[in-house]
């Protein structure tokens, strides 16, 4: 069997193609819908490998995808690494200071590039030395103006059905990602065989995100992040029907895929299930074939998974890192739970769940010791296992900061509860600190949103004279609310369930929480735009706050 008895990504394909011959890969593409067979896709994998052959690129070479979720994307997934290079895929979203970055640090040989994206790359390589020598194809069957090379269907015409894929070990690196970069210039993360191997395998364990042949598959994680959190090479292993839903899609996109495709699991970031929640709402929807929707990237609202409860559509949530492969810990309830109230069942569903199997991790607090399990202390979290880098490409100084003894830290601020369940407090550099003591930005948020008339909030801190940080809310008013007086029942439903000192200082109304590349929250955007321009009201943390603190 091809791959040996080594861990790489090879033999899940292999399986897929010669059990699940028949199964089939869709994509939305920009001129319409495109679909092909296992069997298809896995020559389509081998002349793509020949090209790339042909072109020069050898074992180790770097090759780069600037691509949205669709098949073509696909077809490097599997050609790239299983040939003994490394698929790096670039995040278009990013400025193009970061692009010309991350392509010059990780030496790419060659860029697919997606028709629509053509402008946005063109843009950032205009004479800029970082793209020297870097090959640009489009990912087409006819050229684009603004890039003057090869298409991709030509690149691959003609070429052998057949590829003698090598045996690679173990540690050949597979993979690249790049942070995005909120502070700084963006990290590189390789993934090795072994670790993209492992991390397939613990998502196919039944607490992880198992996927199996009667299952239809749509990623809507972009696959330029963290291969869009494994599901691709997860489904292939599982030999599961494949649904990329291409460039941009919106709510309308989605649900028509859902319909008519049969999706029973689909994944993305939060802002993009309110979206469809809120299409569905004002359209007639059949949801009936899902079964799943992942949620992750930032934490889930109470609301959301009750909403997809009702229509019988399981919510859950799933926590990682782009340093993890990514995929952390999976809210599944644990089978001593599942007689237990729906209210206790939803605690334990809105947090971001139990790690894992393959992966250990410990919780330390200020002082560096272990915290307890009894969801009241909190502490960093800090995670290893072999689906978990050691070290970023080629940041000596940033691998001193965020590893210790072959432990990741991950820089998020968790507790853990008596059952195991991780919940994030909050990112240590978010975590408000208002009068020595810490107040969750994340707790706050989740609570907001739960209220019908908000479509977003986030909350941030902000300086104050007095207490040293305050925390203001941001919010997103859905489309006809009532903003006379929200604020004040945003802050009475905070005040049933948090001491006066969480409160916000205010209420902000904004049209769009500002998002990061890839569609987190970003509160350093708001940071930025709006420290020193609210006002706040002197006193509203109260005296029963913990005294000022020099840390």
């Amino acid at each position: 069997m091809p791959g040996g008895h080594t861990q790489t990504l090879r033999p899940f394909l292999w399986r897929a193609s010669k059990l699940y011959p028949d199964t089939e890969v869709v994509s939305r593409n920009h001129d319409g819908m495109s679909r092909q067979t296992y069997a298809e896709y896995e020559e389509r994998t081998a002349q793509l490998a020949n090209a790339l052959d042909e072109h020069g690129i050898e074992q180790g070479d770097r090759v780069g995808t600037f691509c949205w979720n669709t098949d073509r994307h696909f077809e490097v997934y599997f050609a790239a690494p299983s040939m003994g290079a490394q698929l790096h895929t670039i995040n278009p979203l990013l400025p193009d200071e970061h692009i010309r970055y991350i392509v010059d640090d990780a030496n790419d040989e060659v860029i697919f590039v997606d028709p629509s994206l053509a402008e946005k790359i063109a843009g950032a390589a205009e004479g800029a030395e970082e793209f020297e020598g870097v090959d640009l194809i489009v990912m087409d069957d006819s050229p684009v103006e603004a890039i003057d090379g090869p298409v991709y269907e030509e690149f691959v015409a003609g070429h052998d059905t057949d590829y003698d894929w090598p045996e690679l070990p173990s540690e050949q690196p597979a993979g690249m990602c790049y942070t995005s970069g909120t502070t700084g210039k963006p990290k590189g993360v390789e993934y090795t065989q072994s670790m993209l191997w492992s991390h397939t395998m613990m998502s196919q364990s039944p607490q992880g995100i198992p996927m199996e042949d009667d299952d239809v598959v749509m990623p809507v994680v972009p696959m330029f992040h963290v291969n869009a959190w494994g599901m691709p090479f997860t489904a292939t292993a599982g030999g599961a029907k494949q649904v990329f839903p291409g460039p941009s899609p919106d709510a309308d996109d989605l649900a028509r895929l859902i319909e008519e495709e049969g999706v029973t699991i689909t994944a993305g970031v939060p802002t993009v299930w309110l979206g469809l929640m809120e299409y569905c709402e004002d359209n007639e929807v059949d949801l009936s074939t899902l079964d799943q929707v992942i949620v992750g990237g930032s934490a889930a609202p109470e609301s959301m998974i009750r909403w997809f409860d009702d229509r019988g559509v399981e919510v859950l949530h799933a926590w990682g890192m782009t340093e993890m492969s990514p995929i952390g810990s999976v809210a599944h309830l644990k089978s001593d739970l599942e007689d237990e109230d729906y209210q206790t069942q939803l605690d334990k569903r809105s947090k971001q769940g139990i790690m894992v199997p393959g992966l250990e991790f410990k919780v330390i607090d200020e002082d560096g010791n272990r915290i307890a399990w009894d969801g009241e202390e909190f502490g960093e979290l800090y995670v290893r296992g072999p689906s978990v880098t050691k070290e970023y490409f080629k940041r000596p100084e940033a691998n001193e900061e965020d590893f210790e003894d072959g432990w990741l830290k991950t820089g998020d601020v968790v507790s853990v509860d008596p059952d195991g369940y991780i919940k994030i407090v909050d990112r240590a550099k978010d975590v408000i600190k208002s009068g020595g003591e810490w107040i969750s930005s994340v707790e706050l948020e989740n609570a907001i949103m739960a209220h019908e008339d908000v479509s977003e909030a986030t909350v941030i801190g902000v300086p104050h004279e007095k207490w040293q940080e305050r925390p203001v809310a941001f919010v997103v008013p859905t489309e006809g609310a009532d903003r006379e007086g929200l604020d004040d029942e945003i802050l009475e439903l905070l005040d049933e369930e948090y001491p006066k000192w969480w409160l916000p200082d205010a209420v902000e109304y904004i049209e769009e929480v500002p998002k990061t590349a890839t569609g987190k929250f970003s509160k350093k955007d708001l940071r930025e735009q709006y420290t020193g321009s609210v006002e706040l009201h002197e006193g509203s943390a109260p005296e029963e706050a913990a005294p000022e603190s020099d840390d």
